[in-house]
């Protein structure tokens, strides 16, 4: 790495992470204030509350990376343009895109490192910290259940079974009092009964099972033809992960309204969409928005990198609180439009694919814009 490069990293890395730790111990505050009564009625002690930030603090980094580092950006420039160091720069023949490569990087890397938040720490995290924040035992007790699905009930539209579930424990993957029911290739219904179904080695067991036969006749009475204490049931290609996603979705069908993409991961979308290749009507725009908007947001952080640099271009002594009016600015634009392209694209009055990229893309082109205007 040239010598360049990291004093780039090193100036542009300083205010980047007061920035966050600034945001963070901002956050806590503000939040423990507002808290702190409900967790001394819970009886929730100290160490229990300090764990229940640090499993909070994904989901709270996904949402102030992007404009941490977009007022670190504008910060570190507008003092390098300020003391004439990107005039130097240029004048001893480096280019405007190879001074850039850097912040380039780094902008990379924050994108893929909010992909992560978003796909793997922060769903699963988050739901640990409300489990802390509603449950006043200490870690281990006996009272921390798992969470539990009742009266599920869906229909796997690819393969044309439909489920009914009375409990379904979600971590330990365990259904009570399981129904399926299905058309066979000889177009007869079959149905299977059971008191209990576990995922054992990529197969359903099925436990106290009766099996269900249409008989045939007009009145298409289903007629008995198995009962044993476990049925092995290869047929079911279904997997916890599938109906997780079924218990997930089916939380937030009725507020559809709701354009918190980050709380569906995208494994979640993806698996629901398996099972319902043709979604309906009524929440198809919503599920192919939220999609589309968990692969877009991640590349916020490029982005508002790219929004930054035409301030490298910048000459003169130029005021530091510019940068930190202008991130704010920024910030606000950019969340308005995305709030308003994904309510819209939620709704059905824009294609799914342009709801979510239309924030990225509306900035993007402005920045390029004013990048090809620096001389």
């Amino acid at each position: 790495m040239r010598l360049l490069d990291r004093y780039l990293l090193r100036e542009l890395m300083t205010p980047l992470s007061f920035c966050l730790g600034g945001f963070f111990l901002f956050w806590i505050s503000f939040d423990l204030f507002s808290e702190l009564d409900d967790f001394q009625e819970r009886g929730v002690g100290l160490a229990r509350i300090a764990w229940y930030y640090l499993l909070e603090s994904p989901s709270f980094l996904r949402l102030v990376l992007p404009m941490g580092l977009l007022l670190a950006m504008l910060y570190t420039l507008t003092r390098h343009a300020r003391h004439n160091e990107i005039t130097a720069i240029r004048a001893a023949g480096i280019s405007l895109g190879r001074l850039c490569l850097p912040y380039l990087a780094v902008g990379v890397g924050c994108s893929l490192t909010l992909f992560a938040l978003n796909e793997r720490w922060a769903p699963e995290w988050s739901a640990r910290a409300q489990q802390i924040r509603s449950a006043s035992p200490e870690p281990g007790d006996s009272a921390s259940s798992s969470p539990i699905a009742r009266q599920l009930g869906f229909e796997n539209t690819r393969d044309g079974r439909r489920w009914m579930i009375e409990r379904y424990d979600v971590e330990h993957e365990v259904m009570y009092r399981p129904q399926v029911h299905w058309y066979g290739a000889d177009g007869r219904q079959r149905s299977v009964y059971a008191e209990q179904g576990v995922y054992t080695n990529g197969t359903w067991l099925f436990l106290n099972a009766r099996e269900y036969l249409d008989a045939g006749l007009d009145d298409r009475l289903l007629q008995p033809t198995r009962l044993t204490n476990v049925l092995d049931m290869t047929m079911l290609n279904e997997t916890p992960a599938q109906i997780r996603s079924e218990v997930w979705i089916s939380k937030r069908l009725s507020r559809l309204s709701d354009t918190k993409e980050a709380d569906v991961p995208l494994s979640v979308i993806l698996n629901y969409l398996r099972l319902h290749p043709q979604p309906d009507r009524r929440i198809s725009p919503w599920i192919h928005t939220m999609l589309h908007a968990r692969l877009a947001s991640p590349w916020t952080c490029l982005v508002v990198v790219l929004i930054a640099i035409p301030f490298a271009g910048a000459t003169g002594r130029q005021n530091l609180f510019v940068g930190v009016a202008s991130s704010i600015g920024i910030c606000f634009a950019f969340f308005v439009l995305e709030q308003f392209s994904i309510a819209l694209g939620a709704g059905g009055h824009l294609p799914p694919w342009l709801a979510a990229w239309l924030p990225n893309l509306a900035f993007s082109s402005l920045a390029l814009g004013l990048i090809l205007r620096i001389r």
